[in-house]
């Protein structure tokens, strides 16, 4: 004759939002009695149908220390971890040198350019727009003697204006147009010129790099380098009268509107 017996037990053992069930089955022989006990745990809020997969139904649990997954997935050991350990950044193979900024020197990222609202020139005491156009990029070459190919991705922007103002940004900056404002809007990449006369603006760009050689993925190369754009001439004028053929209602596209 067999006999099987389910006990719920509040308790958690230390295990945050975890419900521990124990489970207690025996038989009953001629000559003796045979109980065989086993405890799981299951997620706050599920059921025991949920314990089959997983937690709360999402991801498996681990091996514990000296456990096998199998092990871990039949008993719901309190020492299995339920969520995979943080992804450490992938290392060189054994063997491979360190890959350095020096070391990417001949392999050139194409030169940034700039974008500036008004189209080369900007009107005194008004915010000019600049836009960064620069792009992840991938460089194939040789490296320690070896085909190799190298991804540059742009992480920051400076505007370096000849007035001695400059501007730094974590993005490449946006044109007024997409950004859904007016002409002369002041924007997070935006200069004003407080004197008339000709300016040139210098952007430069940084990089991060990495690397792969073939059949490997992407390995960091510690720090950035930068890359200039070309100088740009910026003509700023004065502006006191503004001749207009109608409002801006009824020329929405016109200079200042």
């Amino acid at each position: 004759m067999a006999i099987g017996i389910v006990l719920v037990s509040l308790a958690t053992n230390g295990q945050p939002d975890v419900n521990p069930l124990d489970y207690i089955t025996g038989a009953i022989s001629d000559s003796a009695v045979h109980v065989h006990a086993e405890r799981r745990y299951t997620e706050v809020g599920s059921t025991p149908d949920e314990e089959n997969g997983g937690i709360g139904g999402e991801t498996g649990p681990l091996p514990a220390k000296g456990m096998t997954v199998e092990e871990c997935s039949t008993t719901r050991h309190p020492e299995c971890v339920m969520t995979a350990p943080p992804t450490e950044p992938a290392a060189p193979a054994p063997g491979m040198p360190a890959v350095t900024l020096r070391d990417i020197a001949s392999f050139r990222p194409a030169e940034p350019s700039d974008v500036m609202e008004p189209n080369g020139w900007a009107v005194q005491g008004l915010p000019a727009n600049f836009v960064a156009n620069a792009n992840p990029e991938v460089v194939s070459g040789t490296l320690l003697g070896q085909p190799a190919d190298v991804r540059f991705t742009p992480v920051g922007y400076r505007w370096a204006h000849s007035d001695g103002g400059t501007v730094a940004s974590s993005t490449p900056g946006a044109t007024w147009s997409a950004l859904g404002v007016a002409e002369f809007t002041a924007t997070d990449t935006s200069h004003v010129y407080s004197a008339s006369g000709e300016h040139t603006v210098t952007l430069r760009v940084s990089l991060a790099a990495e690397y792969r050689f073939a059949g490997s993925g992407w390995l960091p190369i510690a720090g950035t380098l930068t890359i200039d754009a070309a100088p740009q001439r910026v003509l700023v004028g004065e502006v006191d009268t503004v001749l207009a053929v109608g409002d801006c209602t009824a020329y929405p596209s016109s200079p200042g509107c």
